[in-house]
């Protein structure tokens, strides 16, 4: 008998992600397929073997592959042991119809920085209340694999401190309600990833972990009030109280509970 898979998939509601796939195959083999999206595979564990248009490929260990739309493909384990991986399937408007030619020819990296950078995405994606977030993170991302198929490094965003102040002053403006990157980077005339580098260069760190200080800022003066911690993450613009806990233990080390106890203690 077979050893079972272990699939969990997801639809995050992030513009440009179709879909998310984490899954165990310990014995699988894809038949010939093609999708319309982009596939953005990383095989953490075991190799997978692969065809390509007309050419035989294999997966390395946190090589980021990228498999283009509307190309045909299989895939196998290359190993006895199977393989794990984590899939960020892209609509075809986030790198372009234009660069499947190119990914065809080159269709996957051994870079570091950018396995890092799809690790983080991941993550984001993992916790769906961190929507904000997650598409900062594509948007660098998307930057960055656009980058490597065009051949052409990325663009180096200098200092823009007009641009990360208007940027400021909407986040500041919508501490509980949030905003989408897109709107951020429509209210200042600026593309997504100009953005997230404008904004990072000037504060020192990236627009939505901003966002998140301000809301725990929040929190912590109304968790000091006397407010229940069920009651705070709604206020203060969480997606629930785990999506609060979770940012409130990671910044103080204790969870909010924990905070709003040590204030009546110390009364």
């Amino acid at each position: 008998m077979s050893p079972t898979p272990t699939v969990k998939a997801w639809r995050p509601p992030v513009a440009g992600v179709v879909e998310v796939l984490h899954a165990h195959f310990p014995d699988h083999a894809y038949p010939r397929h093609t999708h319309d999206t982009w596939t953005l595979l990383v095989v953490d564990d075991g190799t997978v073997a692969f065809d390509l248009d007309r050419q035989h490929l294999a997966t390395v260990r946190r090589q980021v592959t990228l498999l283009p739309p509307h190309v045909a493909h299989d895939g196998r384990a290359a190993t006895t042991q199977g393989f794990r991986k984590r899939v960020i399937y892209l609509e075809e408007h986030v790198l372009g119809a234009d660069r499947i030619g190119a990914a065809v020819d080159h269709p996957g990296w051994a870079d570091p920085g950018l396995a890092g950078d799809v690790d983080r995405l991941h993550a984001a994606l993992v916790h769906r209340g961190d929507a904000f977030e997650a598409e900062s993170r594509l948007a660098l991302v998307a930057e960055r694999l656009r980058g490597n198929l065009s051949g052409a490094p990325v663009e180096d965003v200098r200092r823009d401190r007009p641009l990360a102040r208007t940027v400021r002053d909407l986040l500041d403006a919508r501490v509980v309600e949030g905003l989408t990157l897109a709107d951020a980077a429509a209210a200042s005339y600026a593309s997504p990833t100009h953005v997230v580098r404008a904004f990072t260069r000037e504060f020192g760190l990236p627009p939505h972990r901003y966002l998140t200080g301000r809301r725990l800022d929040l929190a912590r003066r109304l968790l000091l009030a006397g407010e229940r911690p069920a009651d705070v993450a709604a206020v203060v613009g969480f997606h629930d109280q785990a999506h609060l806990n979770r940012h409130f233990r990671r910044l103080l080390g204790v969870t909010p509970g924990a905070f709003a106890r040590s204030g009546t203690m110390a009364g």
